[in-house]
C-alpha cells in the first residue's frame, strides 16, 4: 500500500476532467491541427469583449488609486448600486448588509457549503452539473445525485427531489444550467420551493434550516420565448432559505474581471464573510469601484446585454440547426433547442460503430477522441459533470464560437459520421 503523504482531501480528490480533455486539445493545436474547441466555458475576448464602460472605469478607478485591500463584505458602493440592479431588472428587493462581494462565483459557493455543510450532512445536487461533486467532497458531506434525463432537459423535478429533503441540509441549483443550457420552468420552480418552505416549516425549533443554493450566473442570458425564474420573487417565503450566487462573469463576458455575489439571508452572509475573509477571496478594489459604475448606467448595461444576447443566440440557434440538419439525414446525433445560457447540449450516439479502418469505438471516451481527431471538434462529455460516463451526451460551448466557423464544424462532424460503419 502506498503511504499517504497528504491530507485526506488532497489524496482523495478527483482531478478535473475538463483540464485532461483540455490538455489533449492543446497537443493537437501545438502540432499543427485546426481544432474547433467547444469546451470552454468562456469567452474568446476578441469576439465578446467586456462593456467598453466597464472596462474604461477600471482603468479609471486604477488611476484614481483603488489598489488597496477592499472591504471584507466588498465595497459599499457596489453593494448599494447592486441592490438597485436587482431591484430594477428582478424585483429582488436586498439590503447591501444582505450581499457579499467576492472574486467571481467559485469562492461564493465553497463559503456557501462551508457555512451550511457538516461532516455527514445530506447535500441533493442534480447531475449533470458544474461541480457540486466536488464542493460536496470538500466537505464531507453525503452526496445525493439526483439524475436527470434530456426529457425533462437535464433539470431535476420537484416529484425526483421531494424523497430526499428529510435532513438533508443543502439543495445545490443552477438555472440557467451549465452544462446544459436549460433553465426552470415557473411551474417547477414553485413546485420546488413549496417542498423546501413545507421542510423547513416541519423541523422543530432550533433545528438545522434546509437552504438553496442558486445559481443564477447565467440569468441575464435567456432566448427567444425563455424566462428566468427566481425562488424568492415566486415564493417570498423563500427569501428565509435562498442563497444566490451571481456576478458579472457570465453576464458581461467579464470571467477574468472577477467580480461576483451573493444575497441572503444577512446570518448567513455574515458567517459566509468570515470564511472569505480568512481565505481572502476578495474581488479587486478598482474592479469593484469600476462594476458599481457599469451597474449604475442602466443605459450601458442595457446596449451591452442586446449586443452580447444576440451574439450569442446566433452562434445556438444555427449550431442547433445544424444538429437538427444531421438527424434529419439519419445519422446518430440530436440536440436539445437551446434556451438559455451559452451551451447547447448535443448528443453524439457512436458507441459500437466501427472507423474505415476497422477499429470500433468500444467507449464513450473512444467516440470524443474519434470526433476531436476527425471532425476537429472538441466537446465536454457530460460524465465530466457528475453524469454516467458512458451517456453520449455532450456540452457545446459557444464562448469561442466564431460564425463563420459553425458551417465548416457541421460540415466536419457529417463527413466523421459517414466514414463510419
Amino acid at each position: 500500500m502506498n503511504p499517504q503523504h497528504f491530507s485526506q482531501l488532497a489524496e482523495t480528490l478527483i482531478p478535473s476532467e475538463i483540464v485532461k480533455l483540455g490538455a489533449a486539445i492543446k497537443e493537437k493545436i501545438k502540432a499543427g491541427e485546426h481544432i474547433y474547441n467547444y469546451t470552454i466555458g468562456d469567452f474568446d475576448s476578441s469576439l465578446f469583449p467586456i462593456p467598453d464602460y466597464l472596462m474604461k472605469e477600471i482603468i479609471n478607478a486604477y488611476k484614481e488609486g483603488y489598489t488597496n485591500y477592499p472591504s471584507a463584505e466588498g465595497e459599499l458602493d457596489l453593494r448599494v448600486a447592486l441592490a438597485g440592479f436587482l431591484e430594477k431588472k428582478e424585483g429582488l428587493s436586498y439590503s447591501p448588509s444582505e450581499i457579499l462581494i467576492a472574486c467571481g462565483g467559485r469562492p461564493l459557493i465553497y463559503s456557501i457549503f462551508r457555512s451550511i455543510v457538516d461532516k455527514g450532512d445530506k447535500v441533493i445536487y442534480p447531475v449533470p452539473s458544474w461541480n457540486n461533486n466536488h464542493y460536496t467532497h470538500f466537505t464531507e458531506g453525503v452526496h445525493v445525485q439526483i439524475k436527470t434525463s434530456p426529457e425533462n432537459n437535464f433539470l431535476p423535478t420537484a416529484s425526483q427531489i421531494a424523497p430526499y429533503l428529510k435532513d438533508a441540509t443543502l439543495l445545490a441549483l443552477c438555472s440557467p444550467l451549465n452544462p446544459t443550457g436549460t433553465s426552470f420552468s415557473k411551474k417547477e420552480l414553485e413546485a420546488i420551493c413549496d417542498l423546501v418552505i413545507a421542510e423547513n416549516e416541519s423541523r422543530a425549533d432550533g433545528a438545522k434550516k434546509l437552504y438553496l443554493l442558486y445559481d443564477q450566473i447565467y440569468w441575464t442570458l435567456t432566448f427567444g420565448e425563455a424566462q428566468h425564474y427566481n425562488p424568492v420573487s415566486l415564493r417570498p417565503k423563500m427569501k428565509h432559505y435562498t442563497v444566490f450566487v451571481d456576478g458579472i462573469s457570465k453576464a458581461f463576458a467579464a470571467t477574468g474581471v472577477r467580480v461576483g455575489w451573493s444575497m441572503g439571508p444577512q446570518e448567513l452572509i455574515s458567517k459566509m464573510k468570515g470564511i472569505n475573509s480568512h481565505i481572502g477571496s476578495w474581488a479587486p478594489m478598482a474592479e469593484q469601484k469600476a462594476t458599481a459604475r457599469f451597474l449604475s448606467n442602466e443605459k450601458e448595461v442595457d446596449d451591452y446585454l442586446k449586443f452580447f444576447k444576440s451574439e450569442v443566440e446566433y452562434r445556438l440557434t444555427h449550431l442547433y440547426k445544424g444538429f437538427d440538419q444531421l438527424k434529419n439525414e439519419g445519422l446518430p446525433v440530436n440536440a436539445i433547442e437551446p434556451k438559455a445560457a451559452i451551451y447547447l447540449s448535443v448528443q453524439i450516439d457512436l458507441k459500437g460503430k466501427k472507423t474505415k479502418s476497422g477499429k470500433q469505438l468500444s467507449s464513450q471516451e473512444e467516440v470524443t477522441d474519434y470526433i476531436l481527431s476527425e471532425a476537429k471538434l472538441a466537446l465536454v462529455p457530460f460524465g465530466s459533470f457528475g453524469y454516467d460516463k458512458e451517456s453520449n451526451w455532450y456540452r457545446l460551448s459557444v464562448g469561442c464560437c466564431k460564425k463563420e466557423d459553425i458551417e465548416n464544424v457541421i460540415n466536419n462532424l457529417r463527413n466523421a459520421l459517414q466514414l463510419l460503419s
